[in-house]
């Protein structure tokens, strides 16, 4: 049986551009997917990203059922397809028959379940597009309500199909866990689970250390599970063992096997599969479109735009959207009726969206790499890979310590008595979408230090305090410091996923003031335009200038000992030269060691000496 897992509407530009032209045909997806044979498909956070309507008309071409326990009608008057108030959005559950040959040549009729899930979290993700309109269950909580029915109703087997990461084995009971396939493993009667969400893999070697969780097998807590990467580079395989003893089907996890097969080779750069050319058939006149679409030029840039050193210094692929999103809402709050806004500053929080993989998975691939010279909207999306809208909080200056505070847990905490090799970048343990840089104010990391929260911006250590010298200048030149910076309010420029997430300090929706119906994407875009001064004729009379002012740094470390500090990038003569060129602290490349992964080279860090001067 193949299954989809979400995610497929958005996070391309072929689904931008469908989008923005409207949907008035089968959504290209649904093109492909449909020259296959899929069972089922679940819903994935990123389906709500163009709004419900969209996503309604786009599922409709699917030639297989969508399913999702944990999405329920909020308005009174009910929602699309005839669903209540309070009935869930999305056909909860699915049991079909599958006939299947067992090892002696029989035929058997089997009823497999599948019941999909989508983080609680889409509530604060899209609340433009989802207020008012649904509601969501807890992962488990939905789980806990539906498997019973599935068992009564007959099914045999029960596929777990969550969009979700692994998430804590230490808390199984948290029922608004964005990750939380581990803890559905502890509800009874799951037999399989099809996850993904934190573009992940399982089963692999880096979970061994998991509570009864077997990476050989694949079996997450005892439970069959795979999690196949993300962006369709692995294919996710669950391969059961059934004996049907007194008339009733047992599976029997400890014999059955799981594994995500790559598609590509990374190391050696091969593919592993052959394309298929009805494929491509069936989205050729969209992939067209696609490529108009993207090439339509925007502007000019003065310099190049790579994100190799964004988790080191301050880099021109965040400083321009900083830049773009402060003057958006500068100029949106000017325009308006809001007197006392008016009189505040307006910062900017923006974070590095492709700065070599997310998470602990190092993908060589991903960083920004748009070169000086004229842009097209590709490189607007390379900038800033979602479609996110532009939405500011007001915040005290007490709050934008602890904002920067949490972003601060991108670092390991380095200690300056050691010689030995220390890792500078908390990749494990901290996205880099939640690396926050706040535009406007200067400020500096002490990595020497623990950090006083953990990547969920919860408190892990109330006294840490990573942030130093954090300063606001006014533009009159005045400095303001300490408590009188604490007690100041700020407009902070972000999205809707940041301001309305509340995990932050400072965001969360009693702290939004402006919501905007553009994309942060397109305020980029609309930015680089007006900067490089068009002349009408198809030409420019200006260009946009993306240099970095390197508002943050590290704290210099002083220490005794020769320090070995290190951080990850991609490996290539671009990244080599654009390191030599614009280094702001001495970077020595390094010999490769057993660890690093395909792609990316090693390079030590001086954080005992001051940087270049600005």
């Amino acid at each position: 049986m193949l299954v989809d897992n979400g995610d497929l509407l958005q996070g391309s530009p072929m689904g931008d551009y469908i989008a923005s032209a409207g949907l008035s045909d089968t959504h290209p997806a649904y093109k492909a997917m449909n020259t296959l044979d899929y069972a089922v498909g679940n819903i994935g956070n990123h389906e709500f990203n163009y709004g419900l309507e969209f996503l309604e008309k786009a599922i409709a071409g699917a030639d297989f059922p969508y399913i999702n326990a944990n999405v329920i009608c909020a308005k009174k008057d009910g929602c699309w397809n005839e669903v209540e108030f309070a009935d869930n959005m999305f056909t909860p559950y699915l049991i079909t028959d599958k006939v299947v040959v067992d090892s002696n040549g029989n035929e058997h009729t089997i009823k497999i379940g599948y019941i999909g899930f989508v983080p609680p979290q889409i509530l604060q993700w899209d609340k433009a597009n989802l207020d008012g309109e649904v509601e969501v269950l807890g992962i488990t909580q939905a789980a806990r309500k539906f498997i019973p029915q599935m068992k009564a109703e007959g099914a045999d087997v029960i596929i777990a199909i969550p969009h979700s990461g692994i998430g804590s084995s230490d808390n199984p009971g948290d029922a608004w866990a964005e990750n939380a396939t581990y803890a559905l493993t502890h509800v009874e009667d799951i037999n399989a689970i099809m996850f993904g969400h934190s573009h992940s893999i399982f089963p692999d070697a880096k979970y061994a250390d998991l509570p009864n969780t077997d990476v050989e097998k694949g079996l997450l807590n005892g439970v069959p599970a795979v999690m196949p990467g993300r962006w369709g580079d692995n294919l996710g395989i669950v391969d059961l063992k059934l004996r049907k003893e007194d008339g009733k089907w047992n599976v029997y996890h400890e014999e059955s096997q799981t594994e995500a097969r790559p598609v590509y080779d990374t190391a050696n750069k091969e593919e592993l599969v052959t394309g298929e050319q009805s494929i491509r058939d069936a989205v050729e006149l969209e992939h067209q479109g696609t490529l108009e679409f993207v090439n339509q030029p925007i502007g000019v840039a003065t310099s190049d735009m790579y994100s190799f050193l964004t988790l080191v210094q301050d880099d021109p692929t965040v400083q321009i959207v900083s830049d773009a999103q402060i003057a958006k809402v500068t100029q949106q709050i000017q325009a308006g009726t809001d007197e006392e806004l008016k009189k505040l500053p307006v910062l900017s929080a923006s974070a590095p969206f492709k700065a070599g993989g997310r998470y602990e998975e190092g993908d060589a691939s991903q960083f920004v790499m748009v070169e000086a010279g004229e842009l097209t909207y590709s490189n607007a999306a390379d900038l800033y890979l979602y479609p996110n809208t532009m939405v500011a909080v007001k915040a005290t200056g007490a709050e934008l310590q602890d904002w920067l505070e949490c972003s601060a847990n991108q670092f390991n905490q380095i200690d300056p008595t050691s010689t030995a090799p220390q890792n500078l970048i908390n990749r494990a343990g901290h996205p880099t979408y939640n690396f926050d840089v706040l535009d406007g104010l200067t400020y500096k990391v002490d990595v020497t230090q623990p950090s006083k929260f953990d990547r969920n911006c919860a408190e892990v250590n109330a006294d840490a305090n990573r942030i130093v010298d954090l300063a606001y200048t006014d533009a009159d030149g005045k400095v303001f410091t300490g408590a009188e910076f604490n007690e100041k309010e700020f407009v902070v420029a972000s999205n809707n996923y940041r301001a309305f997430g509340g995990a932050f300090a400072g965001t969360g929706p009693d702290h939004v003031v402006l919501e905007l119906p553009d994309e942060n994407r397109e305020a980029l875009s609309q930015y680089i335009t007006a900067e490089s001064q068009p002349d009408g004729s198809g030409g420019y009379n200006s260009a946009v200038d993306p240099s970095a002012d390197y508002n943050w740094d590290f704290k210099t470390i002083t220490t005794n000992v020769a320090l070995d500090v290190r951080f990850e990038t991609q490996d290539s003569e671009l990244a080599d030269t654009f390191i030599k060129e614009n280094q702001q602290r001495t970077m020595v490349k390094l010999a490769k060691d057993d660890n690093t992964v395909a792609g990316f080279a090693i390079y030590s860090i001086d954080l005992t000496t001051e940087p270049t001067a600005k």
